[in-house]
């Protein structure tokens, strides 16, 4: 679609617009869409006010983007890990040298203060650094044992899947959009991406860059638009990355399940952070501030269940309601602020319901609790709560706003019982003294990571080892070897020397027996695998 035509669609005047259409039209034209594509008016959560006017992709648009990826996707594969790890390090250098117009547009799309936007930044630097340049050790060919010893070899193949279908969220508007992405693209496969309505932006920022960097056309599809374009999305793919709330996910499965088509799905949580009796207070207040409110607790990752040892309890809350009543709450496009805006008004409507659900059936609330359209439409003070009962709607069900409740245990059992009585196994908080004893803790917390003496970050930001969720939590694994072996197959190839596996040199099928048995008896006393 040209920029031309497009103009001709919007009839608001450029300063109604948060972001400049001049830029939105050279974004959009990375996306695949009709010149008369319908056109969506996109709002900032930063103001309410409008962010950008986007086409919207039809069906017919995502059948040409898989077209198109299937056609480069061949091409693609053969390319050397050394030509694809050189696009990803010039798409690192690109990301950090250009991260100011990344931050506004993270922050225009998500309404998150700009340091939790930079930690976007930095995860889709640190993925595409590490999956370049360790993409040919994760992928490469493997001897494998063989059946005879010597005689026998076998070697481990992988190939990509083919075209990778990802539909990402709101939430991590660049990270999510583009994290995946790059795991697959290294692996030789081609994508076909469906970001957020909400986040489109930032994601089109993230494959105009690697575009820049190097991508060839066609290797990385994007289509704009609603649930249905996703789900278009997921019909195709070759492979399905998703990520979203757990039901949303579920019917996900369903659909993939009937075309036997593989998928991994990181969906909800409902994290839970345990201070022991022994953990430094003032490096726990600092870590659960951080692990429940980045984001405005807009995060998979987030926790939203503090779980205090009773030894500690009253020092730790009144320490923790000091320093979240020292927050720094606002909506600016700078540095400087300790949280920033939830995203949209669905998100302010759940989060509100909860709180005054765990007020109506009795939780104290022992700061926050309330809405602050003074500093934003959708911003919400960081809410700590007490006395929250198996009745109320914030026990069990995930808030993903900047509400958390605040339980007291006896010990470290009961802590651990609590921290796993949800459906949700996502990730895990422990502060204590001791590592030794968070590693004994840590290992059983079920849940896909769980970080010890830190928030997420270090968790998240551990590239080489796999990160994702137990139970209700999800399937699959990012990062790791996990993370970009999710977009292959394996093949095994074998190759026979001298004799054959069967009887040979006029020898019986009884003699080949009692010879193999022979054999086998040797390698087991030999302790061969």
């Amino acid at each position: 679609m040209s920029s031309e035509t497009l103009a001709s669609h919007i009839t608001a005047p450029i300063e109604t617009f948060a972001v400049d259409p001049a830029r939105v039209r050279i974004l959009v034209a990375h996306a695949r869409h009709t010149a008369d594509a319908q056109l969506e008016l996109i709002h900032t959560p930063l103001t309410g006010g409008p962010l950008a006017s986007l086409p919207l992709s039809t069906e017919a648009d995502v059948a040409e983007a898989y077209a198109r990826a299937g056609q480069a996707q061949v091409e693609w594969a053969r390319t050397s890990f050394k030509d694809r790890q050189g696009i990803m390090e010039r798409f690192h250098d690109i990301v950090l040298d250009h991260q100011a117009e990344i931050l506004d547009f993270i922050q225009l799309e998500s309404g998150k203060s700009r340091g939790h936007a930079f930690e976007e930044v930095a995860d889709v630097a640190v993925t595409a650094r590490h999956y370049g340049r360790a993409a040919s050790g994760y992928l490469k060919t493997r001897r494998r044992s063989g059946a005879y010893p010597v005689l026998s070899q076998a070697r481990e193949l992988r190939h990509p899947k083919g075209v990778v279908g990802i539909v990402s969220p709101w939430n991590y508007p660049f990270s999510l959009a583009v994290t995946d992405a790059i795991a697959a693209l290294v692996a030789g496969n081609a994508v076909v991406l469906r970001p957020d309505r909400q986040a489109s932006l930032s994601a089109l920022l993230g494959v105009e860059m690697l575009r820049d960097a190097g991508l060839p056309e066609g290797v990385l599809e994007v289509v704009l638009g609603d649930r249905r374009i996703g789900q278009a999305v997921l019909d195709r793919a070759d492979y399905a990355c998703f990520t979203g709330s757990t039901p949303v996910g579920r019917k996900v499965a369903e659909s993939l399940a009937g075309r036997l088509v593989g998928y991994s799905l990181e969906l909800g949580g409902k994290n839970g952070v345990y201070i022991a009796d022994d953990a430094d207070l003032d490096k726990a207040v600092t870590g659960t501030i951080r692990t429940c409110f980045a984001s405005a607790g807009q995060l998979c990752m987030s926790a939203e269940r503090v779980i205090v040892h009773e030894k500690v309890a009253d020092a730790f809350t009144a320490k923790l309601i000091a320093a979240v009543e020292a927050m720094k709450v606002g909506t600016a496009l700078d540095y400087g602020n300790d949280m920033g805006s939830l995203a949209s008004a669905s998100q302010l409507e759940t989060v509100s319901a909860h709180v005054e659900d765990a007020r109506k059936h009795g939780a104290t609330v022992l700061t926050g609790g309330r809405h602050r359209p003074d500093l934003g439409p959708y911003v919400y003070e960081p809410t700590l709560l007490a006395g929250v009962a198996e009745s109320m709607l914030c026990r069990n069900e995930e808030t993903f706003g900047p509400v958390v409740a605040i339980y007291r245990v006896a010990d470290d059992a009961e802590a651990i019982q609590l921290i796993n009585d949800t459906e949700f196994g996502l990730h895990g908080n422990v502060f204590t003294g001791s590592v030794r004893h968070g590693r004994e803790l840590a290992a059983r917390i079920r849940t896909g990571t769980v970080s010890i003496n830190d928030s997420y970050t270090v968790a998240w930001g551990s590239t080489g080892s796999p990160m994702g969720g137990m139970k209700a939590s999800g399937v699959g694994r990012r990062h790791g070897s996990e993370g970009i072996l999710r977009f292959t197959e394996s093949q095994t190839v074998t190759a026979q020397h001298l004799l054959p596996f069967g009887p040979a040199f006029g020898m019986s099928d009884g003699d080949h027996s009692r010879m193999l048995t022979s054999l086998l008896r040797a390698l087991k006393r030999g302790g061969k695998k």
